[in-house]
């Protein structure tokens, strides 16, 4: 049997320079806890609406969600409207209680009730405009399927920077508690009818009749 590479084919493929893949950019991570991933699919799962919150973070690390916080909110389908006084009690009430806002208030957290995790325009308007001038945010999306989003912005870097998300089991986490959970989402969550497109009473004329307008067909 002849040696592969006296044969003229085998000798041009090794000869051939390897084409060098470019290198994938390795994500930033977004990690959640056991229990607050646990808590985030109840409050995804409790209601037909929206929800959304802020992550608690640790000291020393600001991209490890360990809880999530409600507000007073107003929500539909596709929206989720924070009060203002429930946002200002609530930053109050973290400071107070020994936080760094990177740690309460960087990571913006909502779900989405369809299967879907991708960010609405007014997602993307709202994460602009809320969080633009912060120094980093995240914006953080659960789909009722479980598919998710996660977006990293600088104030200092154009574009956003899409993280990977996961779950860390190695720290000591709490068990659910789908009590105070439950308490907290009524407390604060207050559901809203999504607005019609159009309003029948309007778009119909004052003289608009049936019989004047559409042809009646004898059965």
């Amino acid at each position: 049997m002849p040696y592969p590479k006296n044969q003229p084919l085998t000798r041009r493929l090794l000869q051939r320079p390897r084409r060098k893949r470019p290198k994938q950019r390795k994500r930033r991570p977004l990690r959640f806890s056991p229990y607050a991933w646990a808590k985030l699919i109840y409050l995804r799962d409790r209601g037909p609406t929206e929800v959304g919150g802020f992550g608690i973070t640790e000291p020393d690390d600001p991209r490890f969600v360990t809880d999530i916080i409600l507000v007073k909110q107003t929500c539909t389908d596709v929206t989720v409207a924070f009060d203002d006084a429930a946002v200002a009690d609530y930053f109050d009430d973290q400071i107070d209680a020994g936080r760094r806002p990177e740690n309460f208030g960087r990571i913006w957290i909502h779900t989405h009730p369809g299967f879907s995790a991708r960010p609405s325009q007014v997602d993307v308007e709202t994460f602009a405009r809320v969080f633009g001038n912060c120094d980093w945010a995240v914006m953080f999306i659960l789909a009722r399927n479980g598919a998710t989003y996660a977006e990293l912005k600088h104030a200092d870097k154009p574009g956003s920077e899409k993280m990977s998300v996961g779950i860390n089991f190695k720290p000591e986490f709490a068990a659910s508690n789908q009590g105070a959970w439950e308490a907290e989402y009524l407390e604060c969550v207050q559901e809203a009818p999504l607005p019609p497109l159009w309003d029948l009473a309007e778009w119909l004329d004052d003289e608009f009749t049936y019989s004047e307008q559409w042809p009646v067909f004898p059965i």
